[in-house]
């Protein structure tokens, strides 16, 4: 397993952890005290705890290797795991919330002696969630370190959705915990189960803010999105740099998993060189840029005619631009 992937699993392992123990905690509470935003807050943990397993599920399934079957390999499995869990934060997180705060406010209810439990499990919460947070962190700043890019971008373009999951839910978590503590601060202040409603409403909205950001990342990824451009445009580069080519005429990416990228470049080779020629250098470019991008996982280098206007016009109406002659 690669250093990335470990990271990966740790990290889903901790908010496992985390999510699990303090949802039963806050179910406890909730029960006790008969507090809307408790319950919604039992729901959103449950549903992160349903949403990591699916995540050790992507892990795990990911990294079986290609066969017959899936010649490209099974990487995709990940994203379609990601955006089960991404639905699962949607109906057993989202829905469950807003459907419990709206019944406090219509239904009302009523102060119980135990309403101080719900302050030591938030707080209890707090610390957790707090702790797989920071790995969560931790692993994104490490990625993007890897990759030379800033956490934001590294959230924004990452081909690992786990990380990015782990993250947000758990942002998610710390913003739900600090709103149920206010709700329940105020229901006890004022004895209007309102607040403690509206608490769980706000809940149910950030559930779904989450749950559409991480679905929209699961979309992206499974339409088979190109690889980072910084490593398109060296590739590219490489590529001219070769004796045998003249230019480039095309280049295809797609990701097929973490840390790996399908290539498919569309050159023009020195017309002096013969076939024999053009099939060595297809096999000593083809080493080269697998020593130089790890993440290159199969590539594939098309021999086509600068010339050709067809290939010319999908290259210009896909990029813009005109690879060849650049």
């Amino acid at each position: 397993m690669s250093a990335k992937k470990e990271r990966s699993l740790i990290t889903v392992l901790v908010a496992l952890a985390a999510n699990l123990g303090v949802g039963f905690a806050k179910l406890i509470a909730g029960l006790l005290s008969g507090s809307g935003a408790l319950l919604s807050e039992a729901a959103h943990s449950f549903g992160d705890t349903s949403t990591q397993i699916l995540l050790l599920t992507a892990v795990r399934r990911s990294q079986r290797p290609a066969d017959r079957r899936y010649p490209f390999g099974y990487g995709k499995e990940r994203y379609f795991w990601s955006l089960l869990a991404a639905m699962g934060i949607m109906v057993s997180g989202a829905a469950y919330s807003m459907y419990e705060g709206i019944h406090t406010i219509v239904a009302g209810g009523e102060q119980t002696e135990y309403v101080w439990v719900n302050y030591i499990v938030l707080g209890i919460a707090l610390v957790m969630e707090g702790t797989s947070l920071v790995r969560a962190t931790h692993q994104v700043k490490k990625d993007a370190a890897d990759h030379h890019r800033s956490v934001r971008d590294q959230l924004a373009s990452s081909d690992d959705p786990t990380p990015r999951a782990v993250f947000t839910e758990d942002s998610a978590a710390v913003i739900g915990i600090l709103l149920a503590a206010v709700g329940v601060a105020l229901h006890q202040v004022t004895g209007s189960a309102v607040w403690d409603g509206i608490a769980s409403i706000l809940i149910g909205v950030l559930l779904a803010i989450v749950a559409l950001l991480l679905l929209q990342t699961s979309r992206r990824l499974l339409l088979g999105r190109q690889a980072d451009v910084r490593m398109i445009r060296a590739v590219e580069q490489r590529l001219e740099q070769q004796p045998e080519i003249d230019d480039v005429v095309d280049l295809l990416t797609m990701m097929t998993g973490t840390d790996r990228v399908l290539l498919c470049a569309r050159v023009d080779f020195v017309d002096t060189y013969s076939a024999g020629d053009v099939e060595q250098a297809c096999v000593r470019i083809d080493d080269d840029l697998r020593a130089e991008f790890a993440d290159l996982d199969e590539i594939f280098i098309q021999p086509v005619p600068r010339s050709d206007q067809g290939l010319r016009a999908r290259v210009l109406r896909r990029y813009g631009r005109v690879l060849a002659d650049e």
